[in-house]
């Protein structure tokens, strides 16, 4: 088991700053008020996992195989996919229009369709389940609503959900629990919510989704409990960061923003302005103002000027050329002390659809993750130096003069494998 939990993406990047990715070990709730709003981002946990080359275990009780294929579509075509099909023998009772599946069709796809024979058995399900864990598995469950019309009662659910649930932290896997919201009892939420690492909801008022994190083990988060207005087109997802309907700008999320560029925690950014944690949560959730001597702090340790807080990126004035002065130093969190630095070659306080940094790791650093949790795409140029990068089971070698081009894999590891420091030019493309 690790000591310390990787973090890694859940494959939503408006997500991903709002929960502070994902951690090894993390069980996910995804508490659904529609039914229809957790498979964006179950669908993109599944895909960036894919595409890092990471087993996934996906686990039916509500779909066919024939369903559930069409719905994962090109994500279906990959050999490190598992399917434990819960719904044949299930729902399905058998019927001889589900079992032709696995006469017709079954060995045209690259991933594994396992039946399992008994799944009113939750015993059963937990032995062919824990049989495909091997390795570094991430897992989705399809969903405990529907293991609930199958056990028929809440009691089942909650037995099967405390015992599997510890074992999987200690496995290190990570995965999405998918419940609906108003088809269990607050007794059993109550008792989900206790275990999970991470329990999200999602919710859809007035034809307008929203998300509000719950809870989140191990992670500072801003805004526990308070609705983000999102909107989903495929597995495109884009969340709500427009200014308020008064015309001036949100002074919290703007501080929010600066820090966030900065790599600065809510506890980073009180040590360094001499308040609590919890003046800052407050400022940048809109509860208070901060004083004028804490707002010079702010300014002076995000190194903006004050007006930084007060503008528009948009009304910023352009600029074509900055100064070696401007760059600023880039906190990088769970990284091990003294193994990367990083610093932002443009000002935090304007807005280019391009982040460059000047990225720098030490000989005979290792990295136990990517140093970045962003789903667009990232270049990087090596100036100098020799690195070893992971990405899934692959290790790549860079050299000096070599360009790297991540599109949405995210390397599990970095390692300086030369006698000096490589020096790295770093571009996060929006």
């Amino acid at each position: 088991m690790n000591t310390e939990r990787t973090r890694i993406s859940t494959g939503v990047g408006g997500l991903d700053p709002l929960l502070g990715g994902l951690l090894i070990g993390d069980n996910v709730v995804l508490y659904d008020d529609a039914g229809s709003l957790a498979s964006v981002f179950t669908m993109n946990f599944l895909q960036i996992s894919l595409a890092q080359g990471k087993s996934f275990i996906y686990l039916s009780f509500d779909r066919s195989p024939r369903n559930l294929l069409e719905k994962l579509g090109p994500l279906a075509k990959n050999e490190n996919l598992t399917i434990l099909d819960c719904f044949t023998f299930g729902k399905g009772k058998g019927a001889d229009i589900f079992l032709q599946f696995y006469e017709e069709r079954q060995n045209e796809w690259p991933c594994t369709i396992t039946q399992v024979n008994h799944p009113q058995n939750p015993d059963a399900v937990m032995e062919f389940f824990m049989k495909a864990m091997k390795g570094d598995v991430r897992f989705a469950f399809e969903s405990l609503t529907g293991m609930q019309e199958l056990w028929e009662g809440e009691e089942q659910i909650s037995r099967f959900y405390t015992h599997t649930c510890p074992r999987l932290y200690e496995l290190d896997a990570i995965g999405y629990w998918i419940m609906e919201k108003n088809a269990h009892s607050k007794r059993l939420k109550a008792a989900i919510n206790q275990i999970a690492q991470v329990a999200i909801e999602l919710s859809l008022k007035r034809g307008k989704t929203t998300l509000s994190i719950l809870k989140a083990e191990n992670r500072e988060i801003e805004s526990l409990n308070t609705p983000n207005l999102y909107w989903a087109n495929g597995l495109s997802v884009s969340f709500d960061k427009s200014k308020r309907t008064t015309g001036h700008v949100d002074l919290g999320q703007r501080i929010r923003e600066l820090r966030t560029k900065r790599g600065f925690s809510q506890t980073d950014l009180a040590k360094l302005v001499g308040v609590t944690p919890s003046n800052i949560s407050q400022v940048e959730s809109g509860q208070i103002y901060p004083s004028l001597p804490a707002l010079i702090k702010m300014a002076e340790t995000l190194s903006v000027e004050m007006s930084a807080f007060f503008q528009e990126f948009s009304d910023i004035p352009h600029r074509l050329v900055f100064p070696e002065s401007e760059a600023v130093d880039t906190n990088l969190p769970d990284m091990p002390e003294n193994s990367i630095t990083a610093r932002l070659l443009t000002p935090i306080d304007i807005d280019l659809k391009t982040e460059t940094y000047l990225i720098e790791i030490p000989p005979r650093s290792a990295l136990p993750s990517h140093f970045f949790i962003h789903k667009g795409e990232e270049v990087g140029y090596l100036l100098a130096g020799k690195l070893q990068m992971k990405v899934g089971s692959t290790n790549y070698t860079v050299r000096s003069g070599d360009v790297i081009c991540l599109k949405q894999e995210m390397p599990s590891q970095w390692k300086n494998i030369g006698s000096n420091s490589a020096r790295m030019l770093w571009l996060k493309i929006k």
